[in-house]
């Protein structure tokens, strides 16, 4: 785990508010290397798939000019939904880690925890709480703003 990684996570996250977007940001590292950062982009694509794991996840590939990325680490801001935790699965990443835990969307520790299905070709390790007060306390602010 690197705190440093997350914290740029964070910095995605940041950057995804400013254009509106939930603020969710994730970065891929092999080696120590940083291969992709991204955040959340769904409304300004128009997306529902563009998440920033999903977003990453695609950078990466195109990167490393390969569909599997079994040498890699995720961070990610906040725990991934079910469409993003099958494609950390089919993407092999080796671990994620992740800031807050999402009651309501989550599919790793929370919901339909995909990980743990017999139908899961692949599961990565995974470790939560990881800059979990700086995630949860974007979020909130974010959508506090949008209430106002």
């Amino acid at each position: 785990m690197n705190r440093r990684i997350m914290d740029i996570a964070l910095e995605e996250a940041r950057l995804a508010a400013e254009r509106g977007e939930v603020p969710v940001g994730a970065v891929i590292v092999r080696d120590g290397d940083i291969l992709a950062k991204a955040g959340n982009r769904t409304r300004e694509l128009c997306d529902v798939t563009a998440h920033a794991e999903i977003a990453a996840i695609r950078e990466a590939s195109v990167r490393l000019k390969a569909e599997r990325l079994p040498e890699c680490d995720l961070y990610v801001t906040l725990e991934p939904c079910a469409m993003c935790a099958a494609a950390i699965s089919f993407a092999r990443i080796r671990r994620l880690y992740f800031g807050a835990e999402d009651i309501k969307g989550g599919a790793v520790v929370n919901g339909p925890r995909f990980f743990s299905q017999p139908t899961c070709h692949h599961a990565p390790e995974f470790y939560s709480g990881i800059g979990e007060k700086d995630a949860a306390l974007l979020l909130t602010h974010f959508f506090q703003q949008k209430r106002l």
